[in-house]
């Protein structure tokens, strides 16, 4: 249906081990959060929803409960070669890259994607920024950018 990949597998176990990792062994100094709330919230931003009219808004809870402290110059914003940038900001201790946040690190190297009138994950195939710019994936990257 779509051409790009779908939702990948066991979505929600590896994003909610993720978020306990980065708040227990990455970057402890985020203090508690509630990684299954966060979960939902990040759902509930595209579930049951066409999968391109998902707009950077519609994460605006999911980046509200992950929001966490960037010390003062440290921030490192373009990251159109991720993996060269991740490795020169030092996973936070040079620089803080988008990654090294918890809504990145939480999104990092994921796909997902959900479809219109159904609960469920569409693990088949999602939509791509050539099908339609508004996909889940792009507006999150976009909301997290901001």
């Amino acid at each position: 249906k779509w051409k790009g990949e779908g939702t990948t597998q066991n979505l929600e176990s590896i994003v909610i081990g993720r978020c306990y990792d980065y708040i227990r062994t990455v970057n402890p100094a985020v203090g508690e959060k509630n990684c299954s709330e966060i979960w939902e919230a990040f759902k509930s931003a595209f579930i049951n929803k066409d999968p391109c009219s998902i707009t950077p808004e519609d994460y605006e809870l999911f980046f509200s409960l992950s929001l966490h402290t960037i010390p003062a110059n440290k921030s490192l914003f373009w990251e159109n070669n991720q993996l060269l940038v991740n490795s020169f900001a030092d996973r936070g201790r040079r620089y803080m890259s988008l990654g090294d946040t918890l809504f990145g690190f939480f999104g990092d190297f994921l796909n997902w994607c959900g479809q219109a009138n159904s609960s469920g994950l569409d693990y088949e195939s999602c939509p791509t920024a050539t099908e339609c710019e508004t996909n889940a994936v792009d507006s999150f990257w976009r909301m997290a950018s901001i």
